[in-house]
């Protein structure tokens, strides 16, 4: 499933913030935000879709950057969130 969830982040990254840069790819450890890929604005796009796509339901305190900067972190978040669901 790992794989499934970084490939859907990772599309809807490049679909909806990818073309704000002129950049073809993004690392999976690099920073959205430093990158300038996303913005407050952003976040909250990615949080709609993080929601809907995944059944995730987040809080508050969850929408930081720990969970919500990278490709990597998102997917690691998703995938922590799905197990505490599942246990």
């Amino acid at each position: 499933m790992r794989a499934d969830t970084e490939r859907k982040v990772r599309k809807f990254i490049e679909d909806n913030f990818l073309f704000r840069e002129d950049r073809a790819a993004i690392d999976d450890g690099e920073s959205l935000i430093d990158a300038g890929l996303i913005d407050s604005t952003g976040v909250l796009e990615l949080v709609a879709f993080l929601e809907g796509e995944f059944g995730l339901r987040m809080a508050d305190a969850e929408i930081v950057p720990e969970n919500l900067d990278s490709i990597r972190a998102i997917v690691r978040f998703v995938e922590s969130k799905h197990a505490v669901a599942a246990a």
